[in-house]
């Protein structure tokens, strides 16, 4: 029975996996000072074109964004998400842990704008509120839907107008920039801070904290290593990234998932069956009957997105870079058999 639950069940990409094994027995000073670590933060520099950023690499994305927020906010200050938002649903309160609460508000398809920012600071302008001192985006959101180079650069005018630090979480964002027309340089010269997400594009873990506003800069490392991001063998998280961007593999394993997903999702649509949301990445949303979410359960795994009102059910199917077409046509060819 093959997983659609993620798309980080599988290990690495073979070239990560050939490169640690090679480099295993390597001596390196640690703490993200050697010089794999060094070597893929100059390659994610020239990608971006910001030579000026500062780029840390840290184990997971739950980590990367409250590391994101606490560098960002003052203590009284909140972090402005969509109510869809990884921060706000799905971290276990790990942003209000510290202090810092997240100032949600519906987005449709999971997507902040200008408009819906403003709301959130109108709504907080008595003195004893939270107040806003950051936005907060994912791309792809966790609806799969994404953000273009004029969406995004509305919300980057709207956040310098307003004083708010802006923040993309970029988990899926390889996935994201296979279908839209944003860069990794549209995304660094439009925000103050971003991730690269590897967890979810290839690597075994990990994530590339990008802080392209230089106020981020002072002691950030001193902070790193007191919210426990900081690992000794940092070299395990650059070696992964040198590789991702080298060759053009990033950006190619973001599109093969895309692609996967594409297939399966014209197929079932194809068989009659409704999306609960028009996603182009590789998460898609499926609206089953009762009967038909019995006969999903008996061909893969998945996640369920929501129980409606009239009594089907969303459910997630995901995609990844390692998602074989055969696993694809495996299950619709089974769908199309009853």
């Amino acid at each position: 029975m093959y997983s659609f639950k993620n798309d980080y069940s599988e290990g690495c990409h073979p070239r990560i996996l050939e490169a640690l094994t090679r480099t295993n027995l390597d001596q390196t000073v640690g703490y993200g000072c050697d010089g794999h670590c060094e070597h893929a933060a100059a390659l994610i520099r020239q990608a971006i074109a910001c030579p000026d950023a500062q780029i840390h690499f840290i184990s997971g994305g739950t980590q990367t964004n409250l590391l994101a927020v606490s560098a960002c906010l003052r203590p009284y200050q909140g972090v402005i998400s969509a109510a869809a938002g990884h921060i706000a649903g799905h971290e276990s309160g790990a942003i209000e842990a510290t202090g810092h609460k997240v100032l949600t508000i519906p987005a449709p398809e999971g997507k902040l704008t200008p408009d819906l920012i403003r709301q959130v600071c109108d709504a907080h302008q008595e003195e004893y509120c939270p107040q806003p001192g950051m936005v907060y985006l994912s791309d792809a959101t966790e609806l799969g839907t994404v953000y273009s180079k004029a969406e995004l650069s509305a919300i980057s005018a709207c956040c310098r107008d307003l004083g708010l630090f802006l923040f993309l979480d970029g988990a899926r964002v390889a996935q994201a920039m296979a279908v839209s027309d944003l860069t990794l340089a549209d995304i660094a010269a439009l925000t103050d801070a971003f991730s690269i997400g590897g967890t979810k594009n290839g690597a075994l873990l990990g994530e590339a904290l990008v802080l392209v506003h230089p106020s981020l800069h002072p002691h950030f490392r001193t902070l790193l290593k007191q919210r426990g991001g900081m690992l000794a063998k940092g070299r395990i998280l650059g070696i992964q990234f040198e590789v991702l961007f080298q060759d053009g593999l990033y950006d190619e394993l973001g599109r093969q998932a895309v692609e996967r997903a594409d297939r399966l999702q014209s197929g079932l649509k194809a068989l009659g069956y409704p999306m609960y949301v028009e996603s182009p990445t590789n998460q898609i949303f499926v609206i089953l009957t009762q009967e038909q979410l019995a006969r999903f359960q008996e061909l893969c795994l998945f996640e369920v997105q929501e129980v409606l009102a009239d009594g089907r059910t969303a459910i997630r199917l995901c995609t990844s870079w390692a998602t074989p077409v055969e696993a694809v046509d495996g299950l619709l060819d089974a769908l199309s058999s009853r």
